[in-house]
């Protein structure tokens, strides 16, 4: 995720903090919906809405966690 996301800012991925606003590091509405869009593609389906709502690191990570525990309680 990490690498996503600076690859798509432009900065080395070390330079993302886990509690960085990925806004002030200069990732727009427009990139963000990039990377759900790949993330999607990769199985992860994440919500745009929620996304903005936690706009670190940290936090899409917790998302991604719920989506993933939400998938496998499903196939079980």
């Amino acid at each position: 995720m990490r690498q996503d996301i600076a690859a798509l800012i432009h900065i080395d991925p070390e330079e993302i903090g886990e509690d960085d606003n990925l806004a002030d590091l200069g990732l727009d509405s427009m990139r963000a919906m990039n990377l759900v869009l790949l993330w999607q593609e990769r199985g992860v389906h994440l919500d745009f809405a929620r996304m903005a709502e936690r706009p670190t690191l940290a936090g899409w990570w917790q998302l991604a966690r719920q989506c993933m525990d939400a998938i496998m309680e499903a196939r079980s």
